[in-house]
């Protein structure tokens, strides 16, 4: 007797986004060096920080400034492209993609 078996299809993942942050900024994440988000279609470099820093209030504001702009010492790289040089934060970010934060550090 011979038997059908159906297997239902299984979607495959998609990956996520990764935001690797330097090590000065890593306790404001709960000591966290990478910080993801599901990537269900492309983002916007300042949604996914919305979205990675949500539980993060300090950490967002270290990033962006009152009015949502990234701060001067802060710099964000998509794919090696530092996003002042592309779009800024409308610049896109794709599943699978690693977002690198950089804060400068100034001394005497």
């Amino acid at each position: 007797m011979s038997c059908c078996r159906f297997r239902k299809r299984q979607q495959p993942t998609v990956p996520d986004i990764s935001v690797v942050l330097p090590s000065v900024l890593q306790p404001l994440a709960g000591g966290q060096s990478i910080l993801t988000a599901p990537a269900e279609g492309p983002l916007t470099v300042g949604k996914l920080l919305e979205t990675v820093t949500g539980d993060y209030p300090v950490l967002a504001r270290r990033l962006r400034d009152e009015t949502g702009a990234l701060r001067r010492y802060v710099n964000i790289y998509v794919n090696g492209d530092e996003v002042r040089r592309l779009q800024g934060l409308e610049t896109e970010v794709a599943a699978g993609q690693e977002v690198l934060v950089i804060q400068s550090v100034a001394g005497g």
